[in-house]
């Protein structure tokens, strides 16, 4: 699934592609903008995202 949001240093919509085979994933991914790393937490319920979030990273 691909799943649109804001980088939370530069504010551009970025995009990525989302696997709902997993429940939940938490895990740091570069800005394809910025380049700064980009701390993303997700879930899903069967096919459904139901929680996503993009944060900045702690102490960067």
């Amino acid at each position: 699934m691909e799943h649109f949001f804001t980088c939370p240093y530069c504010w551009e919509q970025i995009s990525m592609i989302l696997d709902s085979q997993e429940e939940s994933s938490d895990y740091v991914e570069d800005c394809e903008v910025c380049c700064r790393p980009i701390e993303l937490e997700f879930k899903f319920l069967g096919e459904n995202l139901i929680s996503f979030n993009a944060k900045k990273m702690e102490g960067i």
